[in-house]
């Protein structure tokens, strides 16, 4: 059974950084890509970023490029999503989720129970 868990939410400023992590277990680590996506209050759930399982592709919604990166670390089975010049528009649950069928994952892929990232103007 694959688990994911998303950890590194929380509070801060317009302006801030925040960096979430996430760790998928149940399958070897390196043969998932791996997406986040979030979802803002009365809004449906949006794409983020995602990466490939070697690292080497990584889309990004337009809404955050050139703010958030995300990586990998194979080793350490985590993948991070760095958020910097966060704006309160950026408040929402990050989800993360897990798929060895496809780069985005999807509905029918594995997700993880959310992170609640809150940005105060």
């Amino acid at each position: 059974q694959v688990q994911v868990v998303e950890s590194g939410g929380g509070l801060v400023q317009a302006g801030g950084s925040l960096r979430l992590s996430c760790t998928a277990s149940g399958r070897t680590f390196s043969t998932f890509a791996m997406g986040w996506f979030r979802q803002a209050p009365g809004k449906e759930r949006e794409f983020v970023a995602a990466i490939s399982p070697t690292g080497s592709t990584t889309p990004y919604a337009d809404s955050v490029k050139g703010r958030f990166t995300i990586s990998r670390d194979n080793a350490k089975r985590t993948v991070y999503l760095q958020m910097n010049i966060l704006k309160p528009e950026d408040t929402a649950v990050y989800f993360c989720a897990a798929s060895y069928r496809v780069l985005v994952p999807g509905p029918n892929d594995y997700w993880g129970q959310g992170t609640q990232v809150t940005v105060s103007s």
